[in-house]
């Protein structure tokens, strides 16, 4: 892992390697994904299934496109009892913490002037749930409870199929308790342009959400603007900000949390304590030795973790803004105060026993974050993902009439004359 000491010159190199992780820029990728979007918009089921043998090796067809109800029974009897309430108490968790961030229509009246917001769900929604290297169960939760919170009516889910024709009964468990309303066994870039334009099998969505690789996440950006997408996810990434009261061993495991999702995922320590570093380097050591996903951890250590030494807190925090990392943990001598200097962070884990895990799985909050820096001006998933809100303007004769005259003057001073008519002409008796 490598340890640099904070200057304009590393923090600038930093900086731009970890920028080189993001998903734009591959124009081969780009072209392979665009050719796939318009055969699944041009051949619906039939590409879709061409393309699950192709690329999952699994034969699909209208028989079994998708999971059925005893599919679903079956993975209940493949998932131990704890993980079902385990799985049960999370979503009690994140159902907790996103019914307060419902939002509710408004109107107010005065003057025969009634001005207002109504608030409505999206009616249907397409979820994404990786089931390449890992499945993501977890993920499945995070998506499809706001969504049902919101009062989405259509949660359509697409996993990947392995080659037996079957999908992880963890993620069937998560759905089925989540409320999810139809799983397809599709993914990839194939997925996405089913749910962005429909075919014979899958109804058209408003909005796709939802973590994939770097097929699944150029196929998003590809159909945007067909519908609404949450973000283009990158790989993960942690910074853990620490003092010299920072347990060494506490801060190595919570790096290596995140290093572990794939090859590209980034953890970054930032500290103003040498000693800190040294020691936290021996504990990813011994850690390694134990770990089941060592090759993936050792890759990512290589290119994309750092050990960040800056000469004082302040120093520490603008890095640490300038990264806007998707998970930022603060293991200082007082991390509530530390905090209120951060102003960029998909989510903020506060003290030592806050590790990133917690969020990740249990404690509530979304764990669908910004990365790439993205937390600089993008905001985790959450409710107001899987709603739409429209303005209401209703005026009376006389409201109308008191005003009509700016209007139209503001019309015709933008060369609109059409505009100042459609006021002007609810007004020429009166003249």
């Amino acid at each position: 892992m490598k340890i640099v000491r904070l200057n304009e010159d590393e923090k600038k190199k930093i900086l731009d390697e970890l920028q080189k992780r993001s998903h734009s820029g591959n124009d081969e990728i780009t072209k392979s994904v665009a050719d796939i979007i318009e055969t699944v918009r041009a051949n619906g089921d039939s590409a879709i299934f061409d393309y699950t043998k192709r690329f999952d090796g699994a034969s699909v067809d209208k028989s079994n496109f998708v999971v059925s109800e005893n599919e679903i029974k079956e993975a209940y009897s493949l998932v131990p009892d704890r993980l079902c309430e385990i799985i049960r108490k999370s979503i009690a968790n994140i159902r907790s913490f996103h019914e307060k961030q419902l939002r509710q229509s408004w109107f107010e009246a005065d003057n025969g002037i009634i001005l207002g917001q109504r608030v409505l769900p999206l009616e249907t929604v397409g979820l994404y749930v990786p089931g390449g290297k890992a499945a993501y169960p977890s993920s499945v939760l995070m998506n499809v409870i706001p969504a049902k919170v919101a009062g989405v009516k259509n949660i359509q889910i697409a996993t990947p199929v392995g080659r037996d024709g079957r999908i992880s009964p963890n993620t069937l468990v998560a759905a089925n308790e989540a409320g999810a309303d139809i799983i397809y066994k599709m993914g990839g870039a194939q997925a996405i342009a089913a749910f962005a334009y429909g075919t014979e099998s899958v109804k058209k969505v408003d909005k796709i959400c939802g973590p994939g690789n770097i097929y699944v996440a150029l196929a998003k950006k590809a159909v945007y603007g067909s519908v609404s997408i949450d973000s283009i996810a990158g790989p993960s990434e942690i910074l853990v900000l620490a003092d010299d009261t920072a347990k060494p061993s506490y801060v190595a495991a919570d790096l290596l949390s995140q290093a572990e999702h794939d090859e590209m995922a980034s953890a970054i320590l930032v500290t103003t304590s040498k000693k800190l570093a040294d020691e936290v380097v021996s504990e990813i050591e011994n850690f390694m030795k134990k770990l089941e996903r060592k090759d993936i951890i050792s890759r990512s250590i290589e290119d994309y973790c750092y050990i960040i030494i800056a000469d004082d807190m302040k120093d520490a925090v603008d890095i640490t803004n300038e990264i806007a990392s998707e998970h930022l943990e603060i293991i200082t001598k007082d991390p509530f105060d530390t905090m209120t200097y951060i102003k960029n962070a998909g989510a903020i884990f506060l003290g030592e026993y806050s590790s990133e895990p917690l969020g990740d799985y249990y404690a509530g909050p979304n764990h669908v974050l910004p990365t790439n820096g993205t937390a600089r001006f993008f905001s985790p998933l959450s409710v107001d993902d899987f709603i739409k809100k429209s303005s209401i303007i209703s005026y009376s004769k006389d409201a109308l009439h008191s005003v009509y005259g700016d209007i139209a003057y503001f019309a015709t001073a933008e060369g609109l004359t059409a505009h100042a008519n459609s006021i002007n002409v609810r007004f020429e008796e009166d003249k």
